[in-house]
């Protein structure tokens, strides 16, 4: 397969899947690579308004010239939909495979697996070290791939041995921190090995591709797929979840200084705790991609251009959740119609401002043409309207809570447990029951709390299994289902803080409704109103290339193995 078939086989996808505006000649355009880009709780709306102009921002014109003009430059779709749960885990995990949390086994960034054991050592967030019998029946264990895996998530490294201050990568990854399997030895699982399927870094690796990816966790390596983490070739994830420090020579596209902390008053034991701090963070990973667009790797090496390169901002994110009580500042919306704060709005002008040097740079190497830029979010963010916001554990309590009160949630998911991480709970709520005998029972004392934990919608027995695997253990079950997933109502967040006004991970339009624009010359400029997934932006390579003998690789967790498949359509 060549580079130029591997992204054109990204626009074929899509275009398949959802009515996509005709290409000029798309089978000769000279496309060899494929720029993808998160914006991690942008939603549809966000893009429509500082695209178009509103009147209460910048005296009614448009405030992000980069996503206009690339906009402007493809096909802009107003109804993507990311994966449900909207984690951010699951929502990247589906964009690069194409798979869904069904096929994926990835629910959460912190779920729960009934066919694993618990870390030979606690995790930086609580999983508790348990027991591991090599071939002896799993007890089951909370799963964490997030800054707790780290070796030190304290540090922006994450405590790689020998690593420069930003750069530990997968060297920062604790395996005595990883959950076990007892069906292998008790061999630790790696985040790319928890993943049940593969992904279009390991299929265009596969074709002799260079692939690179940057993201705020280093377990986000996951993105390399069911397999080896030798398929990123290129890989960079500065630990977001670690203490703010000085960043010697970096000024961020907006020209924030960020030799020294620029908040140095916010709460400094996490990027995300600053308006500002975020920035200098994102900028980190903004170096990375001009130095790969360049011809180099993402610490200035000497390399190539990858054929798949991307990141992940987390800025945005940070604009829409954020109170930050140090200097009185607030983020996220004014009203319903998505009308940003100033905070937000910064953010916004951040990230498009960065948009506009990855632009700026692939024009200037002549790369232009042959570049299909994607621009998409792993997951929105609830609600948008600020009058929703619910922070119902103040006044009422959550699913995981009455459950765990009846005896019926593991030690490691309950609330109730001192040092445990806590229950997969935020404007969702994912319940794994330490019987699903007691899945009957348990709806009952959930249908009798609806207004005291906000529920929505309750999802169990069939109505969980049509989207999803059934739960359970093999040979009947899927170890990683929830038994019961609770959707509260609009606004309700699973917390009593007044730090955050918005979450993400559940069902509602605001977590899941979010920005998605493809850009190259070849693209005739077109908007499409019908909805597709941000799954689709992943390509279906079965039966298209006879040098790739599989699509994805699904795992049978009966058998207990991956094979190949085409295991959901497109």
């Amino acid at each position: 397969m060549t580079k130029k078939s591997l992204a054109v086989a990204v626009l074929v996808a899509i275009g398949a899947a959802g009515g996509m505006a005709q290409e000029k000649n798309v089978q000769s355009t000279q496309i060899k690579h494929v720029l993808l880009i998160s914006v991690d709780g942008m939603h549809a709306v966000d893009l429509e308004n500082c695209t178009k102009g509103i009147p209460a921002v910048n005296d009614g014109k448009p405030y992000c010239p980069t996503l206009l003009a690339l906009s402007r430059a493809g096909v802009h779709y107003n109804a993507a939909s990311t994966s449900k749960p909207s984690d951010s885990f699951p929502g990247l995990m589906s964009i690069v495979s194409g798979a869904t949390p069904r096929t994926l086994g990835v629910y959460y960034d912190v779920a729960y697996d009934r066919s694993l054991d618990a870390p030979a050592k606690t995790t930086g967030n609580g999983v508790q070290a348990g027991p591991c019998t090599a071939g002896a029946a799993p007890t089951g264990t909370t799963t964490e791939y997030e800054e707790g895996i780290d070796l030190d998530q304290t540090k922006l490294n994450g405590g790689a041995p020998g690593a420069s201050l930003t750069d530990g990568g997968l060297a920062s990854i604790d395996p005595t921190r990883l959950p076990r399997d007892p069906s292998k030895g008790c061999a630790p699982v790696w985040p790319w090995q928890f993943v049940r399927t593969n992904t279009i870094f390991g299929v265009i690796h596969a074709a002799g591709g260079f692939t690179a990816w940057s993201d705020k966790h280093p377990a986000y390596s996951s993105v390399a797929g069911h397999g080896s983490s030798g398929v990123l070739d290129d890989f960079y994830s500065p630990e977001i979840n670690s203490n703010v420090v000085p960043l010697p020579g970096v000024v961020t596209p907006t020209g924030l200084n960020c030799s020294t902390v620029p908040d140095p008053s916010s709460d400094i034991t996490a990027w995300t705790n600053s308006f500002q701090n975020i920035q200098c963070y994102d900028t980190l990973k903004v170096h990375a991609i001009v130095n790969e667009i360049n011809g180099k790797t993402h610490d200035g090496k000497p390399s190539q251009v990858p054929t798949i390169f991307g990141m992940n901002f987390q800025a945005v994110s940070v604009g829409q959740k954020l109170n930050e009580k140090s200097n009185s500042t607030k983020g996220g919306y004014l009203d319903a119609a998505a009308t940003p704060s100033a905070a937000l709005l910064s953010e916004i002008e951040f990230v498009d401002h960065s948009l506009g040097v990855f632009v700026t740079a692939i024009k200037s190497q002549g790369l232009w043409d042959s570049t299909l830029i994607v621009v998409t979010a792993k997951h929105g963010q609830n609600p948008i309207d600020p009058n929703f916001y619910n922070p119902i554990l103040k006044t009422g309590t959550s699913p995981a809570t009455l459950l765990d009160n009846a005896g019926y949630i593991p030690l490691s998911e309950a609330p109730s447990n001192p040092v445990g991480i806590g229950p997969t709970e935020d404007d969702i709520s994912l319940l794994w029951l330490k019987s699903p005998a007691d899945t009957d029972a348990a709806v009952s004392i959930l249908e009798s709390n609806i207004s005291q934990a906000g529920i929505g919608e309750i999802f169990y027995g069939n109505s969980l299994s049509i989207n999803y695997n059934k739960p359970g253990l093999p040979p009947t079950g899927d170890p990683r289902t929830p038994d019961i997933i609770v959707t509260p109502n609009v606004g309700v967040v699973y917390t009593g803080s007044s730090k955050k006004q918005e979450e993400h991970g559940g069902f509602s339009h605001d977590d899941t409704n979010v920005l998605l624009i493809l850009a190259n010359p070849s693209l005739t400029p077109h908007t499409v109103y019908s909805e597709v997934g941000t799954n689709q932006v992943a390509p279906r390579f079965c039966g298209r290339w006879g040098s790739i003998r599989s699509c994805w690789m699904a795992y049978d967790w009966k058998a207990r193995k991956c094979f190949p498949t085409r295991v959901e359509s497109a």
